[in-house]
């Protein structure tokens, strides 16, 4: 019987595999207890490694993919993969595991394997365009009165981590609808958001970034019950939607995300073009005191 590891975090990734291992187990014609039997564990076990309560090691993974006589070399490497990203622990989810919940473990995972990040920014720039200035900013009034300089150091090194991810190869295509209010609301005072938004202007020269401006002038729109983020991920995985609220955060797959979707392309056909928002946040940047 394999060890409850009481660490394990039921991660997105894990969940997939399990699904994903299921799916497999059925199509293919075999119960829970034939899998059992052949790998000399009980019943449960395969069980809860389908339902991501433990995780599937490697090992198992092949050993079952035998069974169900999944030989395909590019299918095997497939569910190989997602076993070793269910398991593997990032290096965020080490160094800052004394400040980030679970529940915080996937997004930047997602962040790190996905084609494409859409986001709608109702409040703040997006957390891949900060800058250092602007995002210690931002920790230290998200932070209130529990912020240290250890906590905001480690919240903002965190998020200057996350920010590699613009310049991987192959590239990470962001796309990113950012509300007008966003880039006049005073963040840190005019020196502080003259500096961003100039950060802001040169990424919008990078061909793999698209930033369109939701204008003030646009009434009633999709995004107005708060910001979101739509992760477009390779194959196996499913497109995922993420939002944040008072209360937490939350996860919603591919169906369920295609609200979101749709709620993204609404907003990008409403905003401003590239270079009509290129214009704009060159002039507000430059109208500051």
């Amino acid at each position: 019987m394999p060890v409850k590891h009481e660490s394990f975090v039921q991660t997105l990734r894990a969940q997939w595999l399990g699904q994903q291992m299921r799916k497999l187990r059925e199509q293919r014609g075999f119960t829970l207890k034939q899998a059992a039997e052949f790998l000399e564990r009980d019943f449960s076990s395969v069980a809860r490694w389908e339902r991501a309560e433990w995780p599937f090691r490697r090992g198992v993974v092949t050993s079952l993919l035998d069974l169900y006589g999944e030989h395909d070399g590019r299918e095997r490497n497939r569910y190989i993969q997602l076993a070793e990203d269910a398991w593997r622990t990032d290096r965020w989810d080490d160094d800052y595991d004394e400040l980030v919940d679970a529940s915080f473990i996937d997004f930047p995972w997602l962040e790190s394997r996905a084609e494409q990040i859409c986001s709608w920014d109702a409040m703040l720039m997006p957390g891949l365009m900060q800058t250092r200035h602007y995002a210690e900013a931002v920790i230290r009034n998200a932070e209130g009165d529990k912020a240290t300089d250890y906590s905001v150091g480690k919240w903002l090194q965190l998020r200057l981590d996350r920010q590699r991810v613009i310049d991987r190869e192959p590239s990470l295509r962001i796309a990113a609808v950012i509300d007008e209010s966003v880039l006049r609301r005073p963040v840190g005072g005019a020196a502080l958001m003259r500096g961003q938004l100039r950060h802001l202007g040169e990424l919008l020269r990078r061909p793999n970034i698209d930033v369109r401006v939701m204008p003030s002038s646009v009434g009633l729109h999709s995004g107005l019950d708060g910001s979101f983020w739509l992760f477009r991920m390779p194959k196996p995985y499913p497109e995922v939607a993420y939002a944040e609220h008072l209360g937490g955060r939350f996860f919603m797959e591919s169906p369920k995300s295609k609200r979101y979707a749709l709620a993204y392309d609404r907003l990008r056909e409403a905003a401003l073009d590239p270079q009509e928002s290129a214009k704009l946040i060159a002039t507000i940047g430059e109208n500051l005191p």
